[in-house]
């Protein structure tokens, strides 16, 4: 439907084109025939001419010499000769064609257009633009009457209209140029009779605007011209502010453009020209946006801000689906530019006036939510009509989503805000996947962003995080509304990364790999990283309002003094939590995943995370012992034994790291890093024992001597694994261990030491260094041969 009318226009638009240029044709028609019919005439003289000769020769020859009478008579009739003749007579037209030149018809259509269509618009609209100078002259210099200024007006405009009818069966374009303007006076003088001089009555002045708009409608149909439509109509956009005396009747400039505005829509419906809408559409907006930026005022203008911008975002919100859902086109760019201004510029400004206001800014939610029910309403009613384009009713849908997001942060607080966001984007990603709609998986993605940006504001502001609060703020763990909305944000983006990987289904957008490949490691990793942080900030939560709550229990003539050691046990907490975390998510990936680089990445998060509770961890725990042995704030024995709780989750960890290091989709060379790795870890927490079981003692004094010694047996011990299972890189870490030991008891122990202490030590590390040299040359065949 859409190609038939547009190959109606063109064709219309050659017919005028060929009509305009048939008289000089025609001319040049019957001048070339002329010459032609004289071509003709002296050629066939030269023939006859030519023939005579050839007779008078070939009777001559004849008496000459005898020939046969067949081959005379065919030569005397001397048929080639003639067709030649006639090939010639025939091409002597085009040669005389080829002889016209070209330029002069160019310069005679040129100057033909510019005669007949272009000087006549120029000429309109320079008249009208004089006459209303002229008049506003008289007007300021008060030459003629009020009265007779309207008259004279009328009496141009009737004129102008008079003759347009009367020119119109020989001058057709001329005469819509005439007509065009003669509606655009009108406009002109009804306007200034009823705003300046107050001759016409308000009732009778738009009576008579919707008379002239009505004609000025009828008349572009009729001509189908679209140059009067923009003369007569748009046109008359300018004429308040050519004539304006500043006075201030906003009411009346908006109703005025209100009937423009509803004539074009006509118009729309029975042409739908695209640059007459456009043409309306910003001269409206840019009219209405000046005067809200300069003129607005709160306590007058309120309401009638609000329904015009009401008004005119429906009035081209109509135009352009009108002509969609009646002529069944389908949608432009310039069609979704123009929605989403007129839709964006509706709210935006609205929302403006709205929360300027005293009372107004009470109903932005509602505003808001507004504003989505009818885009909404409206992609219902083009759902149900037939040979809709589904594009159009998408991104309609998608206004209405866009809507009822905003309304979410904008009516709403806290975690609603997050729910709502995440149901939103799982719903939209569901629907752009299965149903293979890219508008819908498009607009998913930044709602995503803006839940996991609202997850982190709900993280950081609605849990009790600074120690100076009050007593009274208390949230139950696990059982509270945060945690809630934290569980709904990871069950919507576990969703939607279980169906980014489904192969069932592929992306309707045309995605790169490099974005692709971005896109499958940022949503697993958002959805790792939410799933932890829930349950360790409930964790950090419920230890930080122990801390601020045990402010009850103590008071001193310092004040009131909170449980340090509270603060203790949350530090060790989170490392518990992150070592279970850790230990479920490589558990997984072993049994599920299989990613190998999600592999790598878990295993080095968790070696790192071990070498950090080998440096903050043990420190708080030694802090707890010291609170127990000082017999801080009620710390008791328990607090000594959580150092094995924290210890087997270590263990754990350390286990499962294992056995993901040896799933075939993981590097091989980690193992060695990681054995080496685990024997630093075992090391560690036997010296942090053996530390805290001298502490336990009062034996201070001792923990150099039993470290050293410790140490030594280690290095025996790793040297000895090492010869068993033929490991070179045990081996030479034992010796270094051991020189290490040796450095320590000769540069810092020795010094410290008692007789009796030096000789246990130096003897102890005399025995095993005589007991690996041993192993040594007794499994030496074993271990050199691995060299």
């Amino acid at each position: 439907m859409k190609e038939h009318n547009e190959r109606i226009i063109q064709l219309s638009a050659r017919i005028d084109i060929l009509a305009q240029k048939q008289y000089e044709f025609t001319r040049e028609i019957v001048e070339l025939r002329k010459q032609l019919e004289e071509l003709k005439a002296k050629k066939w003289e030269d023939i006859a001419e030519m023939s005579v000769e050839n007779q008078t020769i070939v009777s001559e020859e004849a008496t000459q010499i005898p020939e046969d009478s067949s081959t005379v008579s065919e030569k005397a009739a001397t048929p080639t000769p003639i067709h030649q003749e006639s090939k010639v007579v025939a091409e002597t037209p085009q040669y005389v064609a080829q002889e016209i030149p070209n330029k002069p018809v160019k310069e005679s259509n040129i100057e033909k257009f510019i005669g007949e269509n272009l000087l006549n618009k120029i000429g309109i609209l320079i008249t009208i633009i004089g006459v209303s100078i002229g008049v506003k002259y008289s007007i300021e210099n008060d030459l003629i009457s009020p009265l007779t200024r309207i008259i004279l007006g009328y009496i141009s405009g009737i004129t102008l209209l008079g003759f347009g009818i009367k020119l119109k069966k020989d001058y057709e374009n001329y005469s819509a140029v005439l007509v065009s303007g003669a509606i655009a006076v009108m406009y002109f003088i009804t306007y200034a009779a009823h705003s300046f001089y107050g001759i016409i009555p308000q009732i009778p002045a738009f009576i008579m605007m919707v008379i002239f708009t009505v004609f000025g409608v009828v008349t572009a149909i009729h001509y189908n011209r679209q140059v009067i439509a923009h003369i007569g109509l748009v046109g008359a956009y300018a004429i308040p502010f050519l004539l304006s005396n500043d006075s201030g009747n906003v009411l009346v400039l908006f109703s005025y453009i209100t009937i423009i505005n509803i004539g074009i829509l006509v118009i729309s419906y029975k042409k739908y020209w695209k640059l007459l809408y456009c043409s309306a559409f910003v001269l409206t907006w840019l009219t209405y946006f000046s005067w809200y930026v300069f003129e607005y005022k709160i306590a007058i203008h309120f309401g009638i801000a609000l329904t015009f911008l009401t008004i005119f975002f429906a009035i081209f919100y109509t135009m352009l689906l009108l002509y969609k859902v009646l002529r069944k086109e389908t949608y432009s760019r310039i069609d979704i530019l123009l929605l989403m201004f007129n839709t964006f510029l509706f709210y935006s400004i609205g929302y403006f006036i709205l929360d300027h206001h005293e009372v107004g800014q009470n109903y932005l939610g509602l505003f808001t939510v507004i504003n989505a029910l009818i885009h909404g309403i409206i992609a219902l009613f083009l759902f149900k009509q037939k040979d809709i384009d589904k594009k159009l009713i998408y991104l309609i849908v998608g206004f209405a989503i866009t809507f009822i997001t905003i309304a979410i942060p904008v009516e709403l607080d806290g975690n609603w805000v997050t729910m709502l966001w995440i149901l939103e984007a799982a719903i939209l990603f569901w629907i752009g996947r299965t149903k293979n709609i890219s508008i819908y998986e498009k607009l998913s993605y930044p709602l995503l962003l803006l839940a996991f940006l609202s997850v982190i504001e709900d993280w950081t502001t609605l849990y009790p995080s600074e120690y100076s609060h009050a007593n009274d703020f208390n949230i139950t763990p696990l059982f509270n509304m945060n945690f809630v909305s934290s569980l709904f944000f990871i069950a919507g983006f576990g969703f939607i990364t279980k169906l980014f990987f489904d192969k069932k289904y592929t992306s309707p957008l045309k995605l790169s790999e490099s974005v692709k490949e971005m896109l499958s490691f940022v949503l697993p990793g958002i959805l790792i990283i939410a799933t932890y942080f829930a349950f360790r900030i409930e964790i950090h939560a419920y230890w930080n309002l122990a801390y601020i709550n045990s402010g009850d229990v103590s008071e001193s003539a310092y004040g009131i003094e909170k449980n340090e050691a509270l603060l203790k046990f949350k530090t060790l907490w989170n490392y518990n939590y992150t070592f279970l975390f850790l230990a479920i998510l490589s558990f997984i990936n072993i049994k599920k995943i299989k990613n190998k680089l999600l592999g790598e990445v878990v295993i080095a998060i968790s070696l790192f995370t071990i070498l950090a509770f080998l440096v903050e961890g043990l420190y708080t725990l030694r802090s707890l012992r010291t609170m127990y042995m000082n017999g801080y704030f009620e710390v008791g024995s328990g607090s000594i034994g959580f150092r094995y709780i924290s210890f087997a989750f270590v263990a754990l960890l350390l286990v499962i790291s294992y056995k993901h290091i040896r799933q075939k989709f993981i590097k091989q060379e980690v193992n060695i890093i990681f054995e080496c790795f685990v024997h630093f870890v075992l090391l560690a927490i036997l010296s942090s024992e053996l530390i805290h079981y001298i502490d336990l003692n009062s034996s201070e004094r001792t923990y150099k001597l039993g470290l050293s010694i410790l140490w030594g047996i280690y290095s025996l011990f790793i040297i000895s694994l090492g010869i068993w299972k033929q490991k070179r890189y045990l081996r030479i870490g034992a010796i270094i261990l051991f020189g290490i030991t040796l450095v320590k008891l000769f540069f810092y122990d020795i010094a410290h030491l008692s007789t009796i202490s030096k000789t246990i030590v130096f003897v102890s590390l005399g025995v095993l260094l005589l007991i690996i040299s041993f192993l040594y040359n007794k499994y030496k065949n074993k271990i050199f041969e691995e060299l």
